[in-house]
């Protein structure tokens, strides 16, 4: 994460870091990491007051992220209510794109921050209906290094690595991975064309970061590719996320607070 360029300070935060004023690059970091948990925790709130699954969508420019998700929507908009958080520094293509497969999806431009935060998803919150959904995704900023330091109260993180990247990201990048409860090697269809990616070599990294992650294959463009996919999220959802009936005063109490 850098602390010299700005990446650190988003349109969700900045106000933060100009009342620091005066003060280090260092304590500037820390009171902006410090706020962004806590908005990370009252995000996980709401999620979990309302029985929703979110998860944290993240890889390189270009791994297929918005396309896994039109593949999965297609494939599960019939079963769950699906809604889509959608961040890129310019543009709202991605989230048009989601919007044309029948679900909400709202558009964060962060501007010159590579990744999101916590606030600027509080903020996209306000837009959407949680009492009526199962799933939420978040499709962070694609960028391998800033996202996995932000906590945007989702549940789960999954971050992809396109065939098309190499096999030694997990290696090079080792803190997003580490963070991944589960990598998608994406565009695995293109293996049988390239043979400079080695899905073994890049498990072997994988499992060097000293986490039993699992890692499937998929390939958004041919539907049977995806039913690891789609089997992963049927066994996440399948999880009881609803708060039991005693929790929920306490949780009321917390979101208001």
């Amino acid at each position: 994460m850098c602390t010299t360029c700005g990446c650190n300070v988003t349109p969700g935060n900045a106000h933060l870091a100009q009342e620091r004023g005066a003060g280090t690059a260092i304590e500037v970091l820390q009171d902006l990491l410090a706020a962004n948990d806590r908005t990370a925790a009252h995000n996980r709130a709401h999620f979990d007051a309302h029985g929703v699954l979110a998860i944290n969508l993240m890889s390189s420019p270009g791994a297929g992220k918005t396309a896994l998700l039109e593949a999965t929507i297609a494939a599960l908009r019939d079963r769950y209510r699906i809604a889509v958080i959608e961040g890129d520094l310019e543009t709202d293509n991605d989230a048009a794109r989601i919007r044309a497969q029948g679900v909400q999806a709202l558009q964060i431009t962060t501007g010159t921050a590579c990744h999101l935060d916590a606030e600027l998803v509080h903020r996209a919150l306000h837009e959407l209906p949680l009492a009526g959904l199962d799933l939420l995704f978040i499709e962070n900023v694609g960028n391998l290094v800033c996202p996995a330091s932000f906590d945007l109260g989702q549940h789960l993180n999954v971050t992809l690595l396109s065939v098309t990247e190499g096999d030694d990201k997990p290696a090079k990048y080792p803190v997003i991975f580490r963070a991944s409860d589960l990598v998608v090697l994406s565009k695995a269809d293109l293996l049988d064309v390239l043979d400079d990616f080695d899905p073994a070599r890049a498990a072997a990294s994988l499992r060097a970061l000293g986490r039993d992650t699992p890692m499937i294959r998929t390939a958004a463009r041919r539907t049977p590719a995806l039913e690891p996919w789609l089997d992963w999220l049927e066994q996440e959802l399948a999880r009881p996320r609803a708060l039991s009936p005693s929790l929920r005063p306490r949780i009321a109490a917390a979101l208001r607070a």
